[in-house]
């Protein structure tokens, strides 16, 4: 295999965690790697966290008792889980778009 080709079956994958500072993580490669399969893991389970965190969020605005400083907190959380998500959808969704046509 030549550079070039290697380079043509290599793509950037945006990872579900950040480096110092807050800077995007970049992975290249096939998407068959020990990172590839850990960044899968990990989006899954950023995914789920998601999903109860909605669930949790449902309970307690349900709740007519709720003080303003477990708003604040469920606030916090669903806004770090939707950037989480946000991300997640960006990596897939550039990943999808670099699939040729069947």
């Amino acid at each position: 295999m030549t550079g070039g080709e290697r380079d043509r079956s290599a793509a950037w994958r945006l990872l579900p965690w950040t480096a110092t500072g807050g800077r995007p993580c970049y992975l290249v490669g096939d998407g068959t790697g020990y990172v590839s399969r850990l960044a899968d893991e990990i989006e899954d389970v950023q995914i789920d966290m998601a999903d109860h965190l909605l669930g949790h969020a449902a309970e307690l605005l349900a709740e007519h008792r709720v003080t303003s400083a477990e708003l604040h907190y469920l606030a916090r959380r669903l806004s770090e889980s939707l950037w989480d998500v946000k991300r997640v959808a960006e990596s897939r969704g550039a990943r999808l778009t670099r699939r040729p046509p069947p």
